[in-house]
């Protein structure tokens, strides 16, 4: 086995890292890999990590050698709030969680969910339209209200319209997450901090949601394939009472997170990217016009509103949903001729493999025709493009989340027009997603020849 050792910055430049770390990981994952090349280490205080951004490396690390690389920093510190869930499990718990899991994302009962995504698209739309004219709204805000909605019926089988803490609850989870990562550890958790107090309230509030669904059902049973319902069904066969309990908390907990974050995220970066692409906007307006006339759009109208999957691929090549994954060596290996020790912090960042110049043109302009059929030849395969992660641990709630992106883009081009505020720019937030900071304030106009708007079904 090799033993070179990537290039990197020296160690003298540790506090120079840990203030990127802190302040822009985004720029330090990509000028990292833009001086170094493809395998990187930064040697960061107690902490050694290796960056990898070639497509073959995110694929030994994610596919090809995956049982060697279990969860790690980031993830590791949110373990605190979201416990042993599908995101952080590891071995055959998390093979046992994928299981129970699994069925509810089949392909058939997503095509059976594409109402519950219309109507809850077309509520978003009236709420939208009802501030035209007026002052700005957060879409942020917006389009994390939606995607509860959705994954509240769809995958719940419950209204999450009570717990409009959640959004909240997760945002302060994520800050601690991140706290505990940049600042290595190096902070107790029992100090009153701020920053920590908040989190401690955030996550009693996520447990209560979290006891008041599973109360819920249990008092009012029904032979659903619902996650509750699996859940109540898969952890009721453990022997312990509290490991049951615990692993019910564990996994809608993580479900909450990974069920909307991501897609409110995506959404949220679409429309600030069509706002900045006026023809964008009118051929996705057009689009919507041809396709769903003035109807709600049902399952076969995915394939049929091929410019917006083309829109939304592209913003999540610019802002991949989970914009880094992180993972830590148990045994020794080699990746790109590189030796990587037993115990090291391996990361994979989809925001920088997608802007690598070697495998896309002019990475960072916007271009949805990358992803049109015609140049589906020249463009790059496998893992150059992994925004749902790839390998065994590749995210279960894609064809969802494309769904959502879709219909809900759609929706919104055919009757509205979103523009931004000028004082208030769009500037990334890399937590456990890829988030907006601060919110995403837009004005509310009606789109140029806008065929009439259907009401949202109850």
């Amino acid at each position: 086995m090799s033993r070179r050792v990537p290039p990197g910055p020296p160690r003298t430049a540790t506090l120079g890292l840990l203030k990127k770390l802190n302040g822009d990981r985004l720029d330090l994952m990509t000028s990292a890999a833009a001086k170094y090349g493809d395998a990187v280490r930064l040697a960061i205080g107690p902490k050694t990590l290796y960056l990898f951004n070639h497509p073959d490396h995110a694929k030994h690390v994610l596919a090809d050698n995956a049982a060697n690389y279990h969860k790690g920093i980031g993830l590791v510190q949110a373990k605190r709030a979201l416990g042993d869930g599908l995101l952080t499990s590891e071995g055959e718990l998390w093979k046992e969680q994928r299981k129970v899991i699994k069925p509810v994302f089949q392909h058939k009962r997503i095509a059976q969910q594409a109402g519950i995504v219309a109507d809850e698209a077309a509520a978003l739309v009236a709420r939208l339209a009802a501030h035209r004219g007026g002052l700005p709204v957060d879409i942020v805000e917006e389009m994390t209200g939606l995607t509860l909605g959705v994954l509240g019926r769809a995958l719940l089988d419950a209204d999450l319209g009570a717990f409009d803490s959640v959004g909240h609850s997760f945002e302060a989870v994520q800050d601690q997450a991140m706290f505990e990562m940049v600042t290595v550890g190096a902070v107790p958790t029992w100090v009153p901090l701020p920053k920590q107090l908040r989190f401690r309230r955030a996550r009693r509030d996520l447990e209560g949601v979290v006891a008041h669904l599973v109360a819920e059902r249990e008092a009012n049973p029904r032979d659903g394939d619902d996650v509750v319902s699996r859940l109540i069904a898969s952890t009721g066969r453990e022997a312990d009472p509290e490991v049951a309990r615990q692993r019910m908390r564990d996994e809608l907990v993580t479900l909450l997170l990974a069920g909307h974050e991501t897609t409110a995220s995506t959404l949220s970066w679409t429309f600030n990217l069509i706002d900045q692409h006026p023809e964008v906007m009118d051929r996705l307006h057009a689009e919507a016009v041809e396709v769903l006339g003035d109807r709600l759009p049902v399952y076969d109208d995915l394939r049929r509103l091929t410019y917006t999957s083309m829109v939304v691929q592209e913003v999540m090549r610019l802002y991949p949903p989970v914009w880094i994954l992180t993972r830590t060596a148990q045994e020794d290996d080699e990746i790109g001729g590189y030796h990587v020790p037993a115990g090291s912090d391996v990361l994979v960042c989809p925001y920088a493999l997608h802007r690598n110049p070697a495998f896309w043109t002019d990475p960072e302009r916007f271009d949805p025709e990358r992803f049109s059929p015609e140049r589906s030849r020249s463009r790059p395969a496998g893992y150059a493009y992994i925004p749902f992660g790839a390998g065994p641990r590749f995210c279960v709630g894609n064809n969802l989340g494309m769904l959502e992106a879709v219909f809900v883009t759609a929706m919104v081009a055919r009757d509205l027009r979103l523009r931004s505020v000028p004082e208030h720019p769009a500037v990334p937030e890399p937590m456990l997603s890829l988030r907006v900071r601060g919110g995403l304030p837009m004005t509310v106009h009606a789109a140029a020849a806008s065929v009439p708007r259907l009401s949202a079904v109850a």
